[in-house]
Parts: structure tokens; C-alpha cells; sequence
């Protein structure tokens, strides 16, 4: 699993406003809908979907910070 940070494309000092921007930059870009058919198009929408969904909530982060994907992600879900 990739670093989420560099999925988003964003320091890991970044700031809840930074990461939103990016994730809804980036989502435009790889949306299935604006990519129909584009399989790649699509796995990177989830993963970047994935990064955001655990980055934007205040607690998830945390966890990531400090556990990283293992004990960040496996522990919340």
C-alpha cells in the first residue's frame, strides 16, 4: 500500500483544507464517470478515495501517523 499522502499528493503536515482540495482535484480527474471504461482510471479513483477517507477524519489520521496503513487502517475497520 502506497504511502496515502503521496496518493493525495500532499506533505504530511498538510492541512484538512490542503488534503480536501486535493483529493477533490484529483477525483475530478479520475471519476468513472468523466473516464468510462478506463479500468486504471477507476482503481486509482478508490485508492484515491481510500487515502481521502482516512486522511480527512481527524482520528483515522492520527492513527496513520503514528501506526502507519498496518495499525491506521486494519484498526479502524
Amino acid at each position: 500500500m502506497r504511502d496515502l499522502y503521496e496518493v493525495l499528493g500532499v506533505q504530511r503536515g498538510a492541512t484538512q483544507d490542503e488534503i480536501k482540495k486535493a483529493y477533490r482535484k484529483l477525483a475530478r480527474e479520475y471519476h468513472p464517470d468523466a473516464n468510462p471504461g478506463d479500468e486504471k482510471a477507476e482503481e486509482r479513483f478508490k485508492e484515491i478515495s481510500a487515502a481521502y477517507g482516512t486522511l480527512s477524519d481527524v482520528e483515522k489520521r492520527k492513527a496513520y501517523d503514528q501506526f502507519g496503513a498496518q495499525g491506521g487502517v486494519r484498526g479502524q475497520q
